[in-house]
């Protein structure tokens, strides 16, 4: 499966999540992970959209967020060109004859241990998504009982930003550097 992510600026103004998320829905496409957040800037933030480019048209996908009103910005940022990371709490449950072995893959994984008690095992891992599957699989042996994760979120790497050439903003929401 090839998977598009889609960074998106937007007025931080109540709705917008509604209206971007039923704009996948009326044209049935999936959405694989959402996460929103605020940027530096009070009044507008960030989402990070993963698609399947298998069934969903990428380029259909990003001209009609571009017409949403209350979209500033949406860039689409490539694999290759971007850091991609997710957090995860992961509940796993305690052999005790195993517990030193779990921790080695915690730590060779750098997930930090949260919470400890006799009978799991709370981990916390910010990785790429394909490294936090990966723990996921050398977990699995013990018995992963709980899992959350937020979905990923993704910046470009060099000195590009998503807010360059932002002329288009109206003058309220202008981001500055």
């Amino acid at each position: 499966m090839r998977t598009h992510t889609l960074s998106v600026l937007v007025e931080n103004k109540p709705g917008v999540l509604a209206h971007v998320a039923g704009l996948f829905s009326r044209r049935a496409f999936n959405i694989t992970a959402l996460s929103v957040g605020p940027t530096s800037d009070p009044k507008v933030s960030r989402m990070t959209i993963v698609v399947d480019g298998d069934s969903t048209p990428v380029d259909q996908v990003h001209k009609q967020l571009e017409k949403l009103v209350r979209v500033l910005k949406v860039t689409e940022l490539e694999p290759e060109e971007a850091i991609e990371r997710e957090l995860a709490l992961i509940k796993v449950r305690v052999n005790p004859d195993l517990r030193a072995e779990l921790l080695d893959v915690a730590t060779s994984f750098r997930a930090s241990v949260v919470d400890l008690n006799p009978d799991t095992i709370v981990l916390e891992a910010v990785c790429s998504p394909g490294r936090l599957d990966a723990l996921l699989t050398q977990l699995a042996r013990h018995g992963t009982c709980e899992l959350v994760r937020t979905g990923m979120i993704a910046i470009s790497r060099g000195g590009e930003t998503i807010t360059d050439d932002m002329d288009s903003a109206p003058p309220e929401l202008a981001l500055t550097h």
